[in-house]
């Protein structure tokens, strides 16, 4: 066999069996653990004529066996009996470990075993628009919760950082004493503001989010959601709401789980494709932000966009001043005296 030089192009070559990335992608769920179509239908986000069609290839040359359960059929990959397809199934876990779009499935499916009923989220009243629903439809509405349970003190001053039509603005306004709101958008601030119209605590302006109108330690919390993935300077983004951020400060980021979906990033005018687990983090902390956490959101069950990371962080708090002593007070006795000023001058 030719010896593999490129992770997963050659390894498409090699398996010959396989030789399609989504038979890959099916064993790879099915070695852990026996699943029907319709769960890999959803974790795959393929139609379910494809799944089935892959299954069979799979059935056929031994990687998968099923049983009946009811009407439905259950698969599984058992352990590969022939020491050639052993070795090669190996190689194939090895080389698509860190493959982003497996990671994408994986999660996908973990989400589906430990789903639980939902309650329907009110994020808004009146009608969405489009980008809310576009935003809907890709990535769900739980995220933002998850971002807001970080945003708990009342007395708080809080910047939703590229804050779009003012989704999250209006939800933090009445939690919160005061909102600002940040979009270079003119028409996503004009629908903000029509959003947040009867919020007297939410201040809306128009800037970058490289350059943001606030001033140094000026507020409590910041909120960065889908922002990130549109910006060509993340670097000086992080920088600049670091700089904005009170000592003891509260970072709240979430944006999308790096992905191989180049035509959704086209589609959706973003710059990148999402970040991994450490490179968010890194930035944050080149940033000068601490406690740093990073982890990626379950999606949700109809969400048709890559899955999500939550980052959460916070600025250095203000060193404490250390109380002078008597011990160096003495030390000032070898300062040159001087005379007081006699009073009245």
């Amino acid at each position: 066999m030719e010896a593999i030089s490129e992770p997963l192009d050659a390894l498409m070559g090699a398996l010959g069996s396989l030789g399609d990335p989504t038979r890959l992608r099916l064993l790879r769920l099915l070695e852990r653990r026996e699943l029907g179509v319709a769960d890999l239908v959803s974790a795959l986000q393929l139609p379910q004529s494809t799944v089935s069609r892959h299954l069979k290839v799979l059935s056929d040359q031994g990687w998968v066996k099923n049983r009946a359960e009811g009407t439905n059929r259950i698969y599984r990959m058992p352990t590969p009996e022939e020491t050639v397809a052993r070795k090669l199934w190996h190689v194939a876990k090895d080389q698509t470990e860190e493959w982003a779009t497996a990671k994408q499935d994986q999660l996908r499916l973990d989400q589906l075993e430990s789903r639980r009923p939902q309650e329907a989220l009110a994020f808004f009243a009146g009608a969405a628009g489009t980008w809310d629903r576009l935003r809907s439809e890709l990535y769900g509405n739980s995220f933002n919760d998850s971002a807001l349970l970080s945003l708990i003190p009342s007395t708080w001053t809080v910047a939703d950082l590229g804050c779009g039509s003012g989704i999250l603005t209006a939800r933090i306004a009445p939690h919160v004493a005061k909102v600002i709101g940040i979009d270079q958008s003119t028409a996503m601030l004009k629908a903000a503001k029509k959003r947040t119209s009867a919020d007297k605590n939410v201040d809306l302006r128009p800037g970058s989010l490289e350059a943001l109108p606030l001033a140094d330690a000026s507020v409590d919390a910041t909120l960065v959601v889908l922002a990130l993935s549109y910006l060509k300077d993340t670097r000086r983004a992080l920088d600049e709401m670091s700089r904005v951020l009170k000592p003891g400060g509260r970072a709240v980021v979430v944006d999308l789980l790096r992905h191989d979906r180049e035509q959704f990033r086209i589609e959706m005018g973003q710059t990148s494709r999402g970040f991994t687990r450490d490179e968010l983090r890194e930035l944050l902390v080149e940033s000068g932000l601490q406690q740093v956490s990073c982890r990626p959101l379950a999606p949700e069950a109809d969400a048709k966009g890559p899955a999500l990371l939550l980052a959460t962080a916070v600025t250095p708090a203000r060193p404490e001043v250390a109380p002078i002593s008597r011990s160096s007070s003495s030390s000032t006795k070898s300062q040159p005296h001087q005379t007081p000023k006699p009073k009245g001058h």
